[in-house]
C-alpha cells in the first residue's frame, strides 16, 4: 500500500518526518518547491510525505499550493490513499481543545461565494467525498471526527461563520477541501487528519494563538499519524 501524506508547513511535518526517519528525495518535483520524503514501511507498504515547500522564506500555505502539491504527488507516486495532515481552528463550544486531533468526516469550502443557480453553488461549496475508511479508523483509534471547512485566510469573517454553521462545519483549515477536490478528480481516496492550534470562539488573536500552539499541535498530530499509519499497514 502506498500512503501519501500531504502537509502544508514544514513545522507540521517535522515531528512525523523525524519519527519515521524518512529519506528526503532531492529534486523530486523540480522546479516546483514541494518536497518529497519516502520510507519503506515493509515489503508491501510505503510511506510518502510531501510538503508544500517554501517561497519568500516562508512555508507555502493555502489552497493554491495544496492543489499543486497533491496533483504532482498523485501523478508521481500513484498512491492508494492520500492523507491531508495539518493544523486547524475549532470551536471551544463543541469541546475542542488545543492539540486535540480529529479525523475529518466531511470537507467543504466556507469562503467561496459564487452567486447563481444551485449547480454553481454546489460547485463553490464543494462537499467532496472522503475515504470510507475514515470512520473505521477513527473508531478503532478512539479519535473524534469533525467536518472540515476550508478557506484561503487565517482569520474568519462573520459570513464564513454563517456558512460553517449552516453546513455543520467544526474544523477550519486552509488546505483540506483543495486536497479533497484534486483527489476527487483523480479518483484517489482521501483522508483528513487535523490538530487544533486555535479556538475560533476563544476570544484570542488567531495568529498569536496559532503561533504559540503550533509546536504542540504538530507533536500531537505526529502521534496520531503514527497510529494511523500503523493501523493502515496492519488492516
Amino acid at each position: 500500500m502506498k500512503i501519501c501524506y500531504i502537509v502544508a508547513m514544514e513545522a507540521e511535518a517535522q515531528p512525523f518526518v523525524e519519527k519515521f526517519g524518512v529519506q528526503k528525495i532531492e529534486g523530486a518535483f523540480d522546479p516546483l518547491p514541494c518536497q518529497l520524503y519516502e520510507h519503506q514501511l515493509s515489503k508491501e507498504d510505503s510511506l510518502y510525505i510531501v510538503v508544500n515547500g517554501r517561497q519568500h522564506s516562508s512555508s507555502l500555505i493555502g489552497c493554491e499550493a495544496a492543489s499543486i502539491t497533491v496533483l504532482k504527488a498523485i501523478e508521481t507516486i500513484h498512491p492508494d490513499l492520500v492523507v491531508n495532515s495539518g493544523t486547524c481552528g475549532a470551536f471551544k463550544k463543541n469541546g475542542a481543545e488545543i492539540g486535540k486531533v480529529y479525523i475529518g468526516n466531511g470537507v467543504m469550502f466556507h469562503d467561496r461565494r459564487v452567486m447563481g443557480d444551485d449547480k454553481w453553488y454546489t460547485q463553490s461549496i464543494g462537499n467532496y467525498p472522503l475515504s470510507e475508511r475514515s470512520a473505521e479508523i477513527a473508531k478503532a483509534l478512539n479519535m473524534p471526527m469533525g467536518k472540515v471547512t476550508t478557506g484561503s485566510s487565517l482569520d474568519i469573517q462573520p459570513c464564513d461563520l454563517k456558512v460553517m454553521e449552516q453546513h455543520g462545519g467544526e474544523l477550519k483549515d486552509m488546505e483540506g477541501a483543495a486536497v479533497a477536490f484534486v483527489c476527487s478528480l483523480m479518483n484517489v481516496p482521501c483522508m483528513l487528519v487535523k490538530s487544533v492550534t486555535d479556538l475560533i470562539d476563544g476570544g484570542e488573536n488567531t495568529f498569536e494563538e496559532f503561533s504559540r500552539n503550533l509546536s504542540l499541535a504538530s507533536e500531537e498530530l505526529s502521534k496520531a499519524n503514527v497510529k494511523i499509519v500503523e493501523y493502515l499497514t496492519r488492516h
